[in-house]
């Protein structure tokens, strides 16, 4: 709980606040124009006065600073893409404030409200909606509730989430308080986002729990004993409860006071049959109690006396029973019967019966299977009963199917689907969800390869496929027809292919492939250098692309003298490599030594040594 304190000499009620709802019951909505009224018009056309430093537009779109009264957002002009919303209630006509913020933080309503009583709970509540779409990332709006001008709660930031958002506290009045003035002030800046909407403004005295138990209708027989109602309440917020019974003559519109009923209890010994509605007041003393903004109500209680005769028009199918208590009818007439009701009142029933030819009820069904063998979006629905008399029943496997006569969520199965009319006419039809094949992708058994070997990668599978998602990403570029596609490994790899077919299913496969890096080096161990075009040269040899370059290679002469060095040449390139017979020098025959240095497909680095013999 936090206090509130005014400071620097400005005069206002000292209140008590807390950032929750009532938890007890509450009273009548004192804040009548809460709900922005009503109106067939799409946009109120009168500057109401409710927003202080902004400006009323009737004419959209709403522009920074600027509100409107309206009762959909749909059936604007323009409305900067906002929401097509409508307001939060039952009434299609209902008003909503619409709000586009202003650049500069500040209120955007405030009214008086009066006739308070002094040292009384009160609940505030508020819905409030972001009317930006979801997923826009613009401003958020940011409001706070201030009474008399001194900040209660903050919303924080309220989401882009299509959905209004009810916010609300409780506060209590101080020993002398009995206006106030209600306050909404927008805490973020203007510009791109921070519009919202806000309804169902609500201020009602909240009190403890106030019920009449057993909260259940209560079903009394014409002859039946006087009822006793008792006030049971939960909570010692009040230290003087004080009550009044109240009846509904109109099923809870309106209220009257029962005069002198305000004890702890309250007898009903009406037993005229009919509808009784009961309920009472409570507050703190009396005076509070005739203030109808200082009081709160019970839940309302039915009473109803049941009628002792009854009278029932009906019409069956032909071949169809109608059931009065044991007795089965099946011809057309008027039938009294004396029963004993369910609740054990003596009743007499008057049977007006008529038989109806059996139309030929046809079920006209749709239905659609999974799309994928895993899936269970398949579905069955009655798009219509030709011929039936509603309202009907639907039965799906013999459980009852609500409308709009749909069951969802299947996979496969034998569905059996019965209609019964309004008069007791049955038809009944068949329905197959069949599951599709499992939809399988197939990459074949591990294989090996060597290192630098291209190799074919085989799809195979039992539908048509649409797409193709590659794991790793980098060894396989392909997204479309993909059945055959040639690949270079390097490394040991878990291939993964994940593939879709034209129905959008999914299936998985995967292979491990395991390289050989056996490196496939050959180095001469004699040349000739005679110029007949045979071993002429000393240069590197091995497969390709297994050996990506020949980083470097030296050779030297018997007493370590250094005759060729050389470096970053490709292998089997013998114009790279040293040809004694180029050179101005006359080397004799005799043993060579040689050091190289290759770079692989791998990145691997191996150096190599060894000798070889010039021969002329």
């Amino acid at each position: 709980m936090r206090k509130i304190i005014c400071i620097l000499g400005f005069l206002c009620p000292v209140l008590f606040a807390e950032a929750q709802f009532c938890t007890g019951n509450v009273g009548e909505d004192i804040f009548l124009d809460g709900d922005f009224g009503s109106g067939a018009s799409n946009i109120l056309s009168v500057d109401p006065g409710i927003a202080p430093g902004f400006v009323y537009n009737p004419i959209t779109p709403l522009y920074d600073g600027e509100y409107i009264i309206t009762n959909n957002i749909g059936l604007w002009q323009n409305s900067w893409d906002w929401l097509p919303i409508q307001e939060t209630s039952s009434d299609p006509d209902g008003y909503m404030m619409v709000v586009n913020a202003s650049f500069e933080p500040g209120l955007f309503y405030s009214q008086l409200i009066d006739g308070l009583c002094p040292n009384t709970l009160y609940e505030f509540t508020a819905e409030i909606i972001n009317v930006i779409p979801p997923g826009s990332n613009a401003l958020k709006p940011n409001v706070s509730f201030l009474l008399d001008g001194v900040e209660v709660i903050n919303t924080g930031s309220i989401p882009e989430d299509a959905q209004w958002h009810t916010y609300g506290f409780t506060f209590t009045t101080e020993p002398d308080q009995t206006s106030l003035t209600l306050s909404l002030s927008n805490n973020a800046p203007g510009g791109i986002g921070n519009d919202l909407a806000i309804d169902n403004i609500s201020f009602r005295a909240c009190g403890p729990e106030a019920f009449i138990l057993p909260e259940e209708v209560e079903y009394l027989c014409l002859d039946g004993s006087p009822l006793d109602l008792e006030v049971t309440i939960i909570g010692d917020q009040y230290s003087n409860p004080t009550f009044q019974w109240q009846q509904s003559y109109d099923e809870g519109l309106t209220w009257e006071d029962l005069v002198g009923s305000t004890d702890l209890s309250y007898t009903h010994n009406d037993f005229s049959s009919g509808y009784y509605y009961y309920r009472f007041l409570v507050s703190n003393n009396e005076d509070n109690l005739s203030n109808d903004k200082c009081r709160v109500n019970s839940n309302s209680k039915l009473i109803q006396i049941l009628p002792e005769e009854y009278e029932v028009t009906d019409s069956i199918c032909e071949g169809v029973s109608f059931l009065v208590g044991d007795t089965f009818y099946t011809e057309e007439g008027t039938y009294i019967d004396t029963l004993v009701s369910f609740y054990g009142c003596d009743s007499i029933l008057t049977l007006n019966l008529s038989v109806v030819e059996d139309p030929g009820i046809i079920l006209e069904i749709s239905k659609q299977d999974p799309s994928c063998s895993y899936s269970f979006d398949g579905f069955i629905q009655l798009d219509e009963a030709l011929n039936a008399s509603e309202p009907y029943t639907v039965f799906v496997n013999s459980e009852q199917l609500e409308e709009p006569w749909q069951i969802n969520l299947l996979q496969e199965g034998d569905f059996t689907i019965e209609l019964i009319d309004n008069n007791g006419c049955f038809a009944s039809d068949q329905v197959e969800i069949n599951r599709p094949d499992s939809f399988y992708v197939d990459l074949g058994l591990d294989f090996e390869v060597n290192l630098g070997e291209e190799v074919d990668v085989l799809t195979s599978s039992n539908y048509d496929l649409s797409n193709y998602t590659w794991t790793p990403e980098s060894l396989i570029n392909c997204q479309v027809d993909c059945d055959n596609e040639q690949v270079l490994f390097i490394y040991d790899t878990q291939l993964i292919l994940e593939a879709t077919n034209a129905f959008g299913c999914i299936a998985l496969d995967s292979v491990f492939v395991s390289v050989d890096t056996s490196r496939k080096v050959f180095f001469p161990n004699i040349i000739s250098a005679n110029n007949d075009g045979i071993n002429d040269s000393f240069t590197v040899y091995g497969s390709e692309p297994q050996i990506q370059i020949v980083r470097s290679m030296q050779i030297f002469d018997r007493w370590g003298a250094l005759v060729f060095n050389e470096s970053n040449f490709p292998v089997n390139d013998e114009s790279a490599g040293w040809n004694p017979s180029r050179s101005s020098n006359d080397y004799e025959v005799g043993v060579f030594v040689f050091v190289a240095e290759l770079e692989f497909l791998d990145g691997a680095i191996r150096q190599y040594s060894g000798t070889f013999t010039l021969n002329k």
